[in-house]
Parts: structure tokens; sequence; C-alpha cells
């Protein structure tokens, strides 16, 4: 338990996917969603916690091997950052596409 904390301590960005998939999950059950929609939620989901795992591991390897600025290693963790931007816009998106017309007959 203690490996996970500190894990968790390190990775702050993953516990927020987290917990932003599991508030997703409720959500999905309030609206029961189809079977379609929550393969598109997962497959996003997936995405955006694969992206952000890579991104720490890109980021720790980078760290692990230079202690002092390189522009290569800033372009490497950028560009594995950005890669994490690019997938949680992409669930923002699916997010939109599946949630907003359940949330615009509940307003409406």
């Amino acid at each position: 338990m203690d490996k996970i904390k500190s894990f968790f301590n390190r990775e702050q960005n993953l516990l927020i996917h987290i917990l932003a998939a599991i508030s997703v999950t409720i959500l999905g059950i309030y609206f029961k969603l189809s079977t379609q929609e929550w393969i598109l939620v997962y497959f996003v989901i997936a995405l955006v916690i694969t992206s952000e795992l890579l991104n720490s591991a890109i980021e720790l390897s980078v760290d692990m091997f230079t202690n002092e600025f390189n522009s290569l290693a800033m372009v490497a963790k950028d560009t594995a950052a950005a890669a994490v931007v690019v997938s949680a816009f992409t669930a923002a998106l699916v997010g939109a596409y599946v949630f907003l017309p359940k949330l615009l007959v509940i307003i409406s």
C-alpha cells in the first residue's frame, strides 16, 4: 500500500485522470449509456491513462540520464506531455459527444 501511495504522490496527474474516470463511470451509469457509448468512453479513458503512464516513463527515463539542462531532454518531455494533452482533448470531445445530448434533455 505504501508503494501505491508514493506512486500517486509522484504522479498526481494520473490520480486526477483516475478520479475523472470514476466520475464519468458514475455519470454513464446514471445516463444508462449504450454499449457503443461505453466502448467510446472507456477507449478514451484508456487512451488518456496510457498517455499519462508513457509520459511519466519518458520523464523518469530522461531524468535518470541527465541532471543538467539539455534542450533535447526538454523536447522529449514536452512532446510526451503534449501527447497527454492531445489524448485528454480527444477524451473531452468524446465526452461532449456522448454526454451533452443527455444533459441537454435534462436541462430542457
